[in-house]
């Protein structure tokens, strides 16, 4: 019984996607295993940790320095040894093949560009609606976003495995190049001077959803050409990121015909 519960906390890691401690993390990198993200220990000078860090950065992957309570939050095992992987679901894609996929059905491009979407669920339940909606891809940041984990692949209902995501450095310098690409953006916005039965979804297309909290970042409220606002006849002034996504993508489904 007791090898059983030992044994609980890291079939439940598994699950969830969760690598900890050097020897696991060092196997899943030399295996090429799919790494969204790579956690280590603040201020640790330890060789191995700057092997796994140098090794990581080298494959593209993002590393993030945490306190220590942060991972023994993480944790499952109580034995991360200063390291924690969160493993990709599934590789991720280039914004190029996206479009491409795009151009061979012969469809004007739909995009969703999530900035800085934090919260795994609601990327996750943006994936699930874009993937609905017929949208041909999902752009996140590499940094300060939620990955494609196991958490985000739940949320999903199953439509991580068919929405191609593309991860890029930056999402400002993105928009600039959808829009020389003959993409228009809109982003959403509570004081968007565009209302959403206004905007002209039928053409390429990419929507910018913000934040949780804060919306979008400024430099990519910037890089719109339209902010749109949805009509809100209560008393609360904004929706949850993934209701504002799925409002802006059945607008196109039905712009589209």
């Amino acid at each position: 019984m007791r090898e059983k519960e030992n044994r609980a906390p890291l079939l439940q890691a598994e699950a969830d996607g969760i690598i900890e401690g050097r020897n696991a993390v060092i196997e899943a990198l030399r295996t090429d295993t799919a790494i969204d993200k790579i956690y280590i220990s603040k201020g640790e000078t330890d060789k191995t940790l700057g092997h796994i860090a140098s090794r990581a950065r080298d494959k593209g992957i993002v590393v993030v320095e945490a306190d220590r309570r942060k991972l023994d939050n993480m944790s499952r095992t109580h034995a991360h040894q200063g390291v924690i992987a969160l493993a990709a679901v599934r590789e991720y894609v280039t914004v190029e093949s996206i479009l491409e996929s795009a151009a061979q059905k012969g469809e004007n491009p739909l995009l969703v560009v999530c900035d800085e979407i934090s919260d795994p669920h609601n990327l996750g339940a943006i994936l699930r609606t874009a993937e609905c909606a017929g949208a041909h891809g999902v752009v996140i940041p590499k940094r300060r976003s939620a990955g494609l984990t196991a958490v985000v692949a739940k949320t999903s209902a199953g439509a991580v495995s068919y929405m191609p995501v593309a991860r890029v450095p930056n999402i400002p310098a993105l928009l600039k190049d959808l829009k020389k690409q003959g993409v228009w953006v809109f982003g959403t916005a509570a004081e968007g001077t565009t209302t959403l039965y206004e905007a002209d979804l039928k053409g390429p297309a990419a929507i910018v959803i913000g934040s949780e909290g804060d919306g979008m970042t400024r430099l990519a409220r910037e890089n719109c050409d339209f902010l749109v606002s949805i009509p809100m006849k209560g008393r609360i002034s904004s929706l949850n990121a993934s209701a504002a996504a799925a409002i802006l993508l059945y607008e196109a489904v039905r712009q589209r015909g």
